[in-house]
């Protein structure tokens, strides 16, 4: 099909529903290969009055191959908040909004979150428009008959006690996780995960969708080996499927008191992260364990 076929073809299969003015609409682009993005979100894009993205020189490729031209918002983590005004004045204005990210869903590991809210707390409309997400190509590929349900953990911090602090958590939680991690500190995080979770099965999935897409199926402790026997597989972008142990289920969160939570809140506010702990637990009598699971997951999952 020719490409300037391809609009025509979007507006015929997408064009019946509606597409309210003013909203933003939040739309999955493609993770590698450019034919994962929806026939939707091709006729969304085409109407759209305007397109914030995170990269501009990325989306204006994406935009030109699919022969749509748009005028471009930046819209990335150091600028987000800044943005996001820019955004509701074109709302207030009447206009249709798309956001996009560089690749996949925007606002899961990728900036939109800030934007939606505050699309959301204004009152407009907040419209997604699925695709693409490694996430979910990962896990389909895992194969992971063990797992019931899974936890999304984004990108393994990358320093210090923070990065400690994730595979310690990785290696507590039974059930079945998604990691992202950059080629750069794959064997770092492969020596860590070894060390602490040797007999997990893991998923290895890089470059997904991409010309040079590969995943590998294999107990934890051989993911050193792994990566080492080919210098190509250290390269491109990872998501890692941790299958769940044989038998087990993700653990509840251990529930804390009033007065444990306020005290920790307070602290939280004041203090770096163990130092609070550390605190709440001798003011209220806490354990110190729970406690600093609550603390990690007020921030979000990071020491």
């Amino acid at each position: 099909m020719s490409i300037d076929l391809i609009p025509q073809a979007a507006a015929a299969v997408a064009g019946t529903q509606q597409y309210p003015a003013p909203a933003l609409y939040v739309v999955a682009t493609p993770i590698g290969n450019l034919a994962d993005l929806s026939l939707r979100a091709l006729h969304v894009l085409g109407l759209v009055d305007t397109v914030a993205c995170e990269d501009s020189r990325v989306s204006a490729r994406l935009l030109h191959h699919y022969g749509l031209h748009r005028p471009l918002l930046a819209l990335h983590q150091h600028n987000e908040r800044g943005a996001a005004d820019t955004v509701l004045q074109r709302l207030r204005a009447g206009q249709r909004v798309a956001y996009v990210s560089d690749a996949g869903t925007p606002a899961v590991s990728d900036p939109g979150a800030v934007l939606v809210a505050a699309v959301r707390a204004a009152g407009w409309p907040v419209v997604p428009v699925p695709g693409a997400s490694s996430v979910l190509a990962a896990l389909s590929v895992a194969g992971d008959a063990a797992g019931d349900g899974f936890r999304f953990c984004g990108f393994v911090p990358s320093k210090g006690a923070d990065r400690s602090a994730a595979v310690a958590r990785a290696a507590a939680d039974p059930g079945a996780q998604v990691w992202f991690e950059a080629p750069h500190r794959m064997a770092d995080l492969a020596a860590r995960w070894a060390a602490a979770l040797p007999a997990r099965t893991l998923t290895v999935c890089r470059e997904l969708t991409k010309q040079f897409e590969s995943t590998a199926t294999m107990p934890v402790a051989d993911l050193v080996a792994w990566l080492a026997a080919d210098a190509q597989r250290q390269r491109g972008e990872f998501v890692l499927v941790l299958h769940a142990a044989a038998g087990a289920t993700a653990a509840a969160p251990q529930a804390i008191d009033a007065a444990a939570q306020h005290a920790l809140d307070v602290l939280l506010a004041e203090l770096p992260l163990k130092q609070a702990v550390s605190l709440a637990a001798r003011i209220s009598g806490a354990p110190r364990n729970t406690l600093y699971a609550q603390a990690l997951r007020q921030r979000g999952g990071d020491a």
